[in-house]
Parts: C-alpha cells; structure tokens; sequence
C-alpha cells in the first residue's frame, strides 16, 4: 500500500477543481489522550453536558460543539436505560450503543457512563468542571422538575442555541411513515404534514421545542463543522462510500475498523445524492438527506474529508483525482449500479478493495424497525414529554405574571 505523497509544497492547489459535486475537508482528533493546558499555560476550563443522546443526530453534534467553544476540555455524561426509562420513556438505543456513538463526535475527550438525570454540583465538582452547557430548551424530571436547576442557581450553567430543523422526535416521525420516492420532490407529502402537526401533540397547546420544523442548510454551518486538514505526506488515503442514513454506530464500527488499518489514516466519506438512495435502497430512504447527512458524518473523528454527492460507481477518475490508495465496503450486500455493472469494479481492478466486517450488524433498517416495533410507546412517551415541559412553560408564565399582578395593588 502506497503512502499519500502530495500535501503542501507538493505543487497541489489547496481545493483542486473537479466535476464532483462538492469536498469538505474534516479533522479528527484522537479522544482520551492527555489533557493540554490552556492558552498562554493558563488552566484548562473544563465543560460538562450531559443528557440521554439517544438517535445521536447533527443537533447534539452541534451542541457539543459549541459546548467544547465555551473551555479547554469537553467531558459528557450519558444517562442509562433505566434512568431514561423513569424520566422519559424507552430509548431507541441501548446505553452502550449510546456511550460509543458520544465518543466518536470529534469535539468530545471524555465521557461518563451513567451520568445522574439531575445535573448537581456535586457532578460538576466530581469531574472538577467548572459549568455545564445545554441547549436553550428544557429538561424536566419525572416529576416535573428543571433537571438543571441547582446548577443554574449557583450560576454555573451556561446555554448554547438549539439546532433548527431536528430532532429525535421528527426523525421517528420520518421513520414511522413509509412513503414511496418523497424525495422526488420538495414540497412535504400530505402524509407527513397530518403526521408533523399531530405527532406529540397534547391538549393545550404546542410545545416550542419538539415541534417539527424545516432544516436549512447553510455554507456556516457546514464550515462549523469542517475542519480543513488536507491529506499530508505518508498519510494513507481511503475511500469509503454510502449513504450514512441516520449515521448511527454500526457506521461508527465501521469507520474505527477502516481508520485502525493504517498507522496514519485520512479517510474520505463519499455520500450519495438523496435520488441515488433512493433507487439502491427504495421504500422511504434516505430518512435524512443528503445536507442532514453531510453534517452528521462531518461530526465524526474518524473522517477526514466528505465528498458531497459522489458518484454511486467509484471511478477510475475519483480514484485518480484524491489519490486513493485503499477503498473498503462493509459486509452489507453492494447493490450493481444502474447499467448492472459493480460499482466497484475499478478499485478491484487495481487491487485496492477491501471488505471490512466490522462486527456490528446494525443498520438504518433495523433502526427503522425497532422504532415500528415500539410505535405506540414511542408516540407515548412524546406525549408524556410534551405535557410536562407545557405544564412547566405554564407555571413559569404565572409566576413570571405574579409580581405584575402584585405591583398593581401597590400605591
């Protein structure tokens, strides 16, 4: 296997013109090593965020992102099932799933295994951090209560801006309906719509934070999440390609196996245009598309690079152009291109292509069935959530009403 020889000074240009659709240059970090000092050899700030991380999506990336923005050291807890169970409702994944899929998001260094539902103190100082981050909605307990309410009196809480246009909740949505090509086109089916405005919806009104709403893609955010780190000299190229619908940990499995296969490896990510999903893999596929999934698998410390719309077939072209010393599948059936040729002729050809097993059998269609299986509870626990976080919106407006009312009887 060749090392990659181009890198800077090599005469290369930093972003090459191509006919493929779109690259992103990512960077990934290694987590759990030894951890760096602050600037100027100050302490490092340590941040904490916790929370159930369950159906791991682009919004918590992103939350842990700007998290990790705020100090020097970004540690996370995640709740168990049984805990998740108590307060919530049944998780789609199980804690272990959930604790591998935390640690492969670049921004993370540590995680904690079954954090307490209710961020104290006592967590905080434990892990020696000095404030906790969450997103600008709400976290309640079974009983009602604002799970980050002790740590936010002793104002050692600070909030980041919630991703627009996700959420576990819309995503069951998307996968407990089962429409033909709603891809073709980009106005919601009318399906989706009755299901969007009645999906968690209880008496009383509408929760804020769990409705559904329009994602839109913007050129920030995927700078965000990119890193720019081009392929250096003795580094090893690989080329991995897919769709990475709903990017969940047997991708994750995946992407550490093909990433221990070189001592210095810069893994491209080709992903497939929503339309190409959809002729492979039919029915309602991909749940997320192809803007969704681009930041989903930018999150991810084993990439290096995401080419944005590959070519289903991997050409001699592509090949040719990233300089590609190794290409590898998964142990998933490789579905022949639209001619019937096999996309992956070419790299056989030249001898670069390996099947890698990772070990991990999972893939989005079990996900999708283990959401079908559990339906009703999962429409149940949405409800429950949502009746409670309107409940706290509720009393929060009367009290915040209360001294307006006082004052009115002042003379």
């Amino acid at each position: 296997m060749r090392a990659r020889a181009a890198g800077p000074g090599s005469g290369e240009p930093a972003v090459p013109r191509c006919r493929f659709e779109a690259m992103i240059r990512n960077g990934h970090g290694e987590a759990g090593g030894a951890e760096r000092p602050g600037p100027g050899g100050r302490r490092a700030v340590r941040v904490w965020c916790d929370g159930c991380y369950d159906m791991v999506h682009y919004g918590h990336s992103n939350q842990l992102r700007q998290a990790r923005a705020m100090g020097d050291h970004l540690i996370v807890g995640v709740h168990t099932d049984e805990e998740i169970a108590k307060h919530k409702g049944p998780p789609v994944f199980t804690q272990e799933e959930r604790y591998k899929m935390v640690q492969a998001i670049k921004w993370v260094d540590e995680v904690v295994p079954a954090a307490p539902y209710v961020t104290t103190l006592e967590t905080l100082d434990k892990y020696s951090c000095d404030f906790c981050v969450h997103g600008n909605d709400i976290t309640l307990t079974v009983d009602g209560r604002d799970t980050y309410e002790e740590v936010k009196q002793a104002g050692r809480y600070r909030e980041c801006k919630r991703t627009q246009g996700v959420s576990t909740t819309d995503l069951v949505g998307r996968m407990l309906l089962v429409t033909k090509a709603h891809h073709s086109s980009q106005e919601m089916s009318s399906e989706y719509r009755e299901y969007a405005d009645s999906f968690g919806k209880c008496p009383g009104g509408r929760n804020p934070w769990t409705g559904v709403s329009q994602f839109l893609q913007t050129s920030r955010k995927i700078i965000q999440f990119a890193s720019g780190k081009e392929p250096q000299p003795g580094e090893t190229v690989i080329y991995v390609a897919g769709a990475f619908d709903l990017f969940h940990i047997g991708h994750v499995d995946f992407l550490e196996k093909v990433h221990g296969l070189a001592e210095r490896p810069y893994i491209i990510a080709g992903l497939h245009f929503d339309q190409e999903v959809n002729h492979y893999k039919g029915k309602n596929y991909p749940i997320m598309n192809l803007h969704e999934r681009t930041l989903s698998v930018l999150a991810c410390r084993y990439v290096s690079e995401v080419v944005i719309g590959a070519p289903y077939s991997v050409t001699a072209e592509l090949l040719d152009h990233f300089k590609v010393d190794l290409v590898c599948h998964g142990k998933t059936e490789i579905m022949p291109d639209k001619d019937g040729s096999d996309p992956y002729e070419e790299p056989k050809r030249r001898g670069i292509f390996c099947q890698i097993d990772s070990g991990n059998d999972l893939t989005t269609d079990l996900i999708v069935q283990r959401i079908i299986k559990n339906r009703l509870e999962y429409e149940a626990r949405n409800q429950k959530k949502e009746a409670k976080e309107l409940a706290f919106l509720e009393a929060m407006r009367q009290q915040e009403a209360r001294p307006e009312r006082e004052s009115d009887c002042d003379f």
